[in-house]
C-alpha cells in the first residue's frame, strides 16, 4: 500500500455548506412526504424544489464571486480518512441544470395529475413526487462526490430512485422494462464497485484529488478504470449497451421519462469524464479517449438511423436520447489544444458541457410535449397523429424549438454545441469525428421534420382529442425548449465558468 499525504482540503469554504444544503433539502422533502398525509405531498415536493433551486442558484453565484472551488468536509475529516464534497465550475453548472429541470418536471406533474382530481393525491403520485426528490438528491451527491465508494452510493441511490420512475402505471410491459434497466444497472454497478476495491486496495485512498497526483499508478489502477468505465458505460446507455433505455423511456410516465432522459444518464458520463481527465494516466486517458470516441460516434449514427425507423413518438425520442449522448464521448480526442493546454481550456470543453445541458433541457421539453400528445389522443402513434399542431400549437412548437438544438440549427444552445466540437475535430485534425458530427445533424432534422411534418399536416379527418388540455400544461415544455434555444447566445470560446477549481487537479493533458 503506497503511504498517502493528506490532501490540502479545507474543513469547509465560505458558501460550502449550500453544498450541504443541496444534498440534504430533498431528503428532507422525501421524509415529509413520506410522515404527511398523501394529500400534503405535492405541496411539499413544490416546496422543497423551490428551495433546491434557490440553493442551486446560490451555489453558482458564490462559484463566480470567489472564482474558486465549494469545498465542504464532513465530519472536518480530512481525506483519504474523510469524504469531501466539492463544487467546480463544471459541478455547479449541472446542480443549476438538474435543479432547473427537476422543478420544471415538477410542475409539468402537477398539471398532468390534475387531469384526473380523483387520483392526485394517490398512491401513484404520491410515490412520484418522493422518488423525483430522492433522484435529485441522488445527482447532487454525484455531482458534488469526491470519494469513489461515496459515489458508488450515489449511484446505487440513483438506481433505486430512477428505476421505480419506470413503472409507475404498474403496466406489464413497463414492469419489463424497469427489470431490464435494473439489470444493466446492477451489472454496471458490479463492475464499478470492482474496479474501486482494486483502487483501495492498491493506494489505500479513494479520494480523486489524491489520485489525480498519483501519475502513473501502474497496471492496477488501468485495470480499475477499465472496470469502473465499463460498468458506468452500462449505466449511461451507450452504444452498444443502449438495449436498457428505449424501452424503459418510452414506456414510463411523461414526466419520468423527461427526468431519466435529460439527468439520470447524464450523472454516469459525468463520471467518466472525471475517470478519465483527472485518475487515469496519459497514456491510458488518450487509449481511453480513443475508445470512447469510437463508440460514440457509432452510437450517433447507428441510434439516429434507429430514431428514424421508429412509429411511436417516444420511443423515436427515445433512441434520439441515446445518439445525442454519444456527443458527449467523443469530446474526449477534440479536447487536446496545443502542447502544455489542459482540456479544460478548449474549445472541445466547452462544447461537450454545452452539448449536455443543451440535451437535457432540449430532450425534457420534448418529452413533455410528447406526453402531451399521448394524454391528449390516447396514444403516441406518429402516422396517426396528422395535423395535431392544431389542436397542440403549444406542445408542437416545443417539439420544433427542442429539435433545433438537436439537429444544430441556430440559434440553439445545440448550433454552438456541435459548432465548437466540429471546429475542435477540424483544428486537431480528426476528419472522421467531423463528419460523424455533420451526419448526426442531418439524421437528426430527418426524424424531428418528420414529426413536425406530420404536425403540420391536412388530414382528411380532423384529430379529436380524448381530453382537454390546459394550455399552461403546455407551457412548461415550451419553456425548457425556449430555455435551450437561449443557449445558443453562450460566445464561441471556451467559457470562464467551466474552468473554476480546475486548476487545482493534476489532470491529464489528451495527446
Amino acid at each position: 500500500m503506497t503511504p498517502l499525504a493528506l490532501a490540502p482540503v479545507h474543513v469547509a469554504t465560505p458558501g460550502g455548506y449550500l453544498l450541504v444544503l443541496a444534498l440534504t433539502l430533498p431528503v428532507l422533502g422525501v421524509l415529509a412526504i413520506l410522515a404527511l398525509a398523501p394529500r400534503r405531498a405535492r405541496q411539499v415536493a413544490l416546496a422543497s424544489m423551490a428551495a433546491g433551486l434557490a440553493v442551486a442558484i446560490a451555489i453558482l453565484a458564490e462559484l463566480l464571486r470567489t472564482g474558486d472551488a465549494l469545498t465542504y468536509v464532513v465530519g472536518g475529516w480530512q481525506p483519504p480518512l474523510g469524504i469531501a464534497l466539492r463544487a467546480d465550475g463544471l459541478s455547479a453548472a449541472l446542480i443549476a441544470m438538474t435543479a432547473l429541470v427537476i422543478c420544471a418536471t415538477g410542475l409539468f406533474a402537477r398539471g398532468m395529475h390534475d387531469l384526473a382530481p380523483e387520483t392526485r393525491d394517490g398512491r401513484a403520485a404520491t410515490t412520484f413526487w418522493a422518488l423525483l426528490l430522492a433522484t435529485w438528491s441522488a445527482l447532487n451527491a454525484v455531482f458534488l462526490g469526491e470519494d469513489l465508494f461515496n459515489l458508488y452510493v450515489a449511484l446505487e441511490l440513483l438506481t433505486f430512485a430512477a428505476v421505480p420512475l419506470v413503472c409507475l402505471d404498474g403496466r406489464a410491459e413497463t414492469m419489463a422494462a424497469a427489470l431490464r434497466y435494473l439489470m444493466f444497472a446492477l451489472l454496471g454497478s458490479l463492475l464499478y464497485l470492482l474496479g474501486v476495491g482494486l483502487i483501495y486496495g492498491a493506494f489505500g485512498t479513494l479520494d480523486i484529488r489524491i489520485l489525480s497526483g498519483l501519475g502513473d499508478g501502474g497496471p492496477a489502477l488501468s485495470v480499475a478504470l477499465a472496470l469502473m468505465i465499463a460498468g458506468l458505460l452500462a449505466k449511461a446507455a451507450l452504444f452498444p449497451l443502449h438495449l436498457w433505455l428505449p424501452p424503459a423511456h418510452a414506456g414510463a410516465p411523461a414526466a419520468a421519462s423527461a427526468v431519466l432522459s435529460a439527468l439520470v444518464i447524464k450523472a454516469p458520463v459525468f463520471l467518466i469524464l472525471r475517470l478519465v481527465l483527472d485518475v487515469a494516466p496519459p497514456e491510458a486517458a488518450a487509449f481511453a479517449g480513443q475508445l470512447l470516441a469510437v463508440l460514440g460516434a457509432s452510437s450517433i449514427l447507428f441510434c439516429s438511423v434507429m430514431a428514424l425507423r421508429q412509429a411511436r413518438l417516444k420511443l423515436m425520442i427515445a433512441y434520439s436520447t441515446v445518439a445525442q449522448i454519444g456527443y458527449l464521448f467523443i469530446v474526449f480526442p477534440l479536447a487536446s489544444g496545443p502542447e502544455g493546454m489542459p482540456p479544460w481550456e478548449t474549445i472541445a470543453w466547452t462544447g461537450g458541457t454545452l452539448q449536455l445541458v443543451s440535451h437535457a433541457l432540449a430532450k425534457a421539453a420534448m418529452f413533455l410535449a410528447a406526453g402531451v400528445v399521448a394524454e391528449a389522443f390516447g396514444h403516441d402513434r406518429i402516422a396517426d397523429l396528422g395535423g395535431f399542431g392544431r389542436a397542440l400549437p403549444l406542445s408542437a412548437a416545443a417539439f420544433g424549438l427542442a429539435g433545433l438544438s438537436l439537429m444544430g440549427i441556430p440559434p440553439s444552445g445545440g448550433f454552438i454545441a456541435k459548432c465548437l466540437l466540429l471546429t475542435a475535430a477540424v483544428i486537431n485534425g480528426h476528419p472522421w469525428l467531423a463528419a460523424t458530427i455533420l451526419a448526426g445533424g442531418l439524421l437528426a432534422g430527418g426524424y424531428v421534420f418528420r414529426v413536425i411534418n406530420t404536425a403540420l399536416a391536412s388530414p382528411a379527418m380532423p384529430l379529436t382529442t380524448r381530453r382537454t388540455i390546459p394550455r399552461r400544461l403546455e407551457m412548461t415544455a415550451l419553456a425548457l425548449a425556449v430555455a435551450a434555444v437561449l443557449l445558443g447566445f453562450i460566445p464561441l470560446e471556451p467559457f470562464g465558468l467551466l474552468q473554476i477549481g480546475r486548476s487545482g487537479l493534476a489532470t491529464a493533458v489528451l495527446p
